[in-house]
């Protein structure tokens, strides 16, 4: 790590944190801190999402509270610290590339057993009355055929949809936002571009979409969608607005 990467996450560090442990008590964290003034929420909420946002999503999940209570501490309180700069600077390096590196093999060990679930799901699923299989893998369910028109992949089209894992936990439903979305049709997932285009307006689908169709191993830590995850979608074909239309 270059003396700038450090400047910065440590910049970053106490910008996030400056209040974080100002309940500790003999070195220890209290697990139900007193909040009661703003001040007390601002600083919990910082480094609440600070936690959960930056050092969980790096692996860095087994940072020891207390100790990181004392070197902030010591910091804001301009005292000597017990480590050189050139030694906090090689601990954190040899400990971020080691929480990368166990980050990378849980990720990977996620990604095979998604995607191991997702094909026995879909394996089932397939010899299911009224579901079809296209040469990609992608399956549907006509739940209401519509009689409009069908959209080619460079157009717009306006959905309602509803999205959903294989245990049923709903991750994203337009309907909650009352109001449809419009969207290119091949500026989304495969598994959308390929079935909507099935679809006609007025039309009502149900996909199952495996992970390599839906967002294979491009999903965002923290995110409710795991890597390699086949997700279920519900989807309204509502409009389709031509890519050389201008009536929108």
């Amino acid at each position: 790590m270059t003396s700038t990467k450090l400047n910065t996450l440590f910049a970053g560090l106490l910008t996030c944190t400056v209040f974080l442990f100002t309940g500790c008590e003999s070195g220890s964290v209290s697990n139900s801190p007193s909040l009661s003034s703003n001040i007390d929420s601002v600083s919990y909420s910082l480094g609440y999402q600070f936690a959960s946002m930056s050092l969980k999503r790096q692996g860095m999940d087994d940072i020891d509270a207390a100790k990181f209570a004392s070197g902030l501490k010591t910091a804001l309180g301009e005292d000597s610290s017990m480590l050189s700069d050139q030694e906090m600077q090689r601990v954190i390096q040899t400990y971020q590339m080691e929480a990368q590196r166990r980050a990378t093999k849980k990720r990977q060990e996620e990604a095979q057993k998604n995607k191991e679930k997702g094909e026995k799901i879909l394996a089932e699923n397939k010899n299911r009355e009224g579901v079809h299989v296209t040469d990609s893998g992608l399956q549907y369910k006509v739940l209401e055929e519509g009689e409009g028109a069908s959209p080619d992949s460079t157009d717009e089209v306006r959905v309602h949809y509803e999205g959903t894992l294989l245990d049923g936990e709903t991750f994203d439903r337009s309907y909650e936002r009352g109001e449809p979305v419009e969207f290119p049709l091949n500026q989304v997932i495969t598994g959308w571009t390929e079935g909507v285009q099935l679809m006609k307006e007025g039309g009502k689908y149900k996909f199952w979409i495996p992970g390599e169709l839906a967002y294979g191993n491009n999903t965002q830590p923290g995110s409710p969608i795991g890597p390699n995850e086949t997700l279920i979608f519900e989807v309204e074909l509502l409009k389709v607005n031509p890519s050389d239309s201008t009536d929108k």
